[in-house]
């Protein structure tokens, strides 16, 4: 239990609030854009299915694990596209499940293609407080266990070609609050994304693929992550990753074959964050259908 309060600590610390809901973090949000963008869905005309789980800070316990499930497919004739978002993020005794549908419509020009995304769907935050030991027992906040439910509403948009990619979303766009008790608490607040990404052919077999991801919440610092990776014959990625220079990682992604591929990601806080000793691990799986007559195959970074 001890743990779990200065977990709770560094949390509070890293994050200035002390009170709201947050995101997770996504290392490969690069290979899945649709986690933190609905305006992805459906965008490379067929059907994808993506799997990942992230443990952060392992050795610790009760530090954060997330999970994310996602499918989504394009329509008549490419031209919208429709998914399904599962995420399951729990922080000790909190946990946290989105659900969303997605919608998209696209517009294809000069091979790019323009794509506005909603989604819509419910977030549910439980804490099992029998796990805690407040030194206020009667706190209005630890007195009885929690269960909220709250609608979602997000959108998005992206500009997407071969060797590019530009996206802006906020996916959850309304600021929920929660009255326990006496106290009135935040239980979200609204995050703001700003995503890219570009890869350089450098020739026959081997290219520089580098991305960015700037996050910004209102009441805390700015966050970006940067990664740049090499990619040979279009089946071997291997990279680097910071996350505002105070997280350092390695990221993999193997193409097993034209429609599966397996992602993995280790990372390394500084002193500057939680030090060293508790390495955070990411791994996706994501395979590619083309199911209806008008979707194809493609070889795609993105």
């Amino acid at each position: 239990m001890k743990k779990l309060y200065f977990l709770i600590l560094i949390l509070i610390s890293q994050i200035d609030i002390a009170n709201a809901q947050q995101d997770p973090l996504y290392a490969q949000y690069i290979n899945n854009p649709m986690v933190i963008n609905p305006a992805y869905t459906g965008i490379n005309n067929l059907l994808n299915a993506s799997l990942s789980y992230r443990r952060q800070w392992s050795g610790f316990n009760d530090a954060p694990t997330t999970t994310a499930l996602s499918a989504h497919s394009s329509f008549f004739d490419n031209k919208i596209g429709g998914g399904l978002l599962l995420v399951r993020d729990q922080l000790g005794s909190t946990v946290n499940t989105q659900f969303n549908v997605t919608y998209a419509y696209k517009i294809e020009f000069t091979e790019h293609t323009l794509s506005f995304g909603l989604q819509t769907g419910v977030l549910n935050l439980r804490e099992d407080n029998s796990e805690l030991n407040p030194k206020d027992a009667d706190d209005d906040v630890f007195t009885n266990d929690q269960n909220i439910t709250k609608f979602n509403f997000g959108a998005g948009v992206i500009l997407k070609g071969d060797d590019f990619f530009l996206g802006l979303s906020i996916p959850r766009l309304v600021n929920n609050q929660e009255q326990f008790g006496t106290l009135q608490s935040e239980v979200y607040k609204r995050h703001l994304y700003l995503s890219g990404g570009y890869i350089y052919h450098l020739g026959t077999g081997l290219a520089l693929k580098m991305a960015g991801l700037l996050k910004s919440v209102s009441g805390s610092p700015l966050s970006m992550d940067y990664n740049a990776a090499i990619v040979l014959r279009d089946k071997y990625t291997f990279g680097v990753l910071s996350r505002n220079f105070q997280t350092y990682g390695l990221l993999a992604q193997l193409n097993i074959s034209d429609n599966l591929r397996f992602g993995y990601v280790f990372e390394v806080p500084t002193n500057k964050s939680v030090g060293t000793s508790f390495t955070s691990h990411e791994l996706t799986l994501t395979v590619d259908f083309a199911v209806l007559d008008f979707h194809f195959l493609n070889e795609r970074y993105f």
